[in-house]
């Protein structure tokens, strides 16, 4: 009799797999949605513009592009509200990894697909995620400024959403790559400018007109960067100014041609770009039930930083 009920047991199993992956196979279309942080976000919106291109190679999948605006109360209820409009599959790009944690646990309750994406959260049981290593990010351009960044330097820092998985562990890069390795170095201003160009302007400005000459610009990633560039592009007392940042964007990739910008290092939207379409056509055909993924961290110098324009170009950023 348990024999016989054991052997039932797995037939029901069996049955309800098949019935699982038969109405997965069926649907001939899925719908996504991408919870972007910000579009205002040069490297937001060249990720976001990144997924929809990869998505036209699929033809049964179809991606809607949400903008959370650097609000993680706006984000929430997007992801909210995708959930309530039943799509198939959701990304997350966070503003902040924390806020967004039971927003996105709530996606994997209801039976939906998750992504996490740039940066991922860590430890949502049954989502899945892509993204790059932080940490390493930041770690090679600060073995760079190493031996860049002169000695008995005046630097400031530019951090990312406090919270955010990629600004932490970026900042914590560079605090043990670099400033305890060169006690020497200064930091005479550190703000949060939350990714935003037009925040590290505004911070930019206060520094210099506090401190005068400002050896060095270190960001946790090119729009900040670019910002506080901005800001002393005619400024002859800091005409010699190094800048590092990460992202590799088509404008720090300008800036760094120009001698603007010392380094960056690569986040490749298209990379991560297909590397998500690649795992939501997994996910959403039933050939995994989760995964993770990482893409590399180039460094981009003046070295190397006409490949890098030439990649912009051929996928029309420039």
């Amino acid at each position: 009799m348990k024999k016989g009920l054991r052997l039932l047991l797995v037939l029901l199993l069996m049955v309800g797999l098949l019935v699982n992956v038969s109405s997965t196979l069926a649907k001939e279309n899925f719908r996504v949605a991408y919870i972007a942080r910000a579009q205002a976000d040069s490297f937001a919106a060249w990720l976001a513009n990144s997924i929809l291109e990869e998505a036209k190679k699929y033809d049964h999948i179809t991606v809607r592009v949400f903008d959370g605006q650097a609000d993680s109360a706006k984000e929430n209820a997007l992801i909210e509200n995708a959930i309530v409009s039943g799509y198939d599959l959701i990304i997350v790009q966070p503003h902040d990894g924390e806020a967004q944690r039971p927003y996105a646990e709530k996606v994997v309750q209801a039976g939906i697909h998750l992504i996490t994406t740039n940066a991922r959260i860590e430890g949502i049981e049954g989502g899945s995620s892509v993204d790059a290593d932080p940490y390493m990010q930041a770690a090679v351009v600060a073995q760079l400024a190493l031996k860049q960044v002169p000695r008995n330097a005046k630097v400031v820092v530019l951090n990312g959403p406090a919270g955010n998985f990629h600004s932490i562990a970026r900042r914590k890069a560079w605090e043990e790559e670099f400033f305890k390795k060169r006690r020497d170095v200064k930091i005479v201003g550190e703000q949060i400018a939350n990714w935003n160009k037009e925040e590290a302007m505004r911070y930019m400005e206060d520094w210099v007109q506090a401190h005068g000459k400002i050896d060095a610009i270190i960001s946790m990633n090119d729009n900040m960067a670019a910002g506080a560039l901005e800001v002393v592009k005619d400024d002859p007392v800091n005409k010699k100014i190094l800048a590092y940042g990460v992202d590799g964007t088509a404008e720090a990739c300008l800036l760094i041609k120009e001698g603007r910008m010392t380094a960056t290092t690569l986040q490749n939207a298209y990379e991560l770009a297909e590397r998500i379409l690649w795992a939501s056509d997994l996910l959403l055909r039933g050939q995994v039930i989760e995964i993770h993924t990482d893409i590399g961290n180039p460094v981009i110098t003046k070295d190397n930083v006409d490949q890098y324009i030439a990649m912009h170009k051929r996928a029309g950023n420039l």
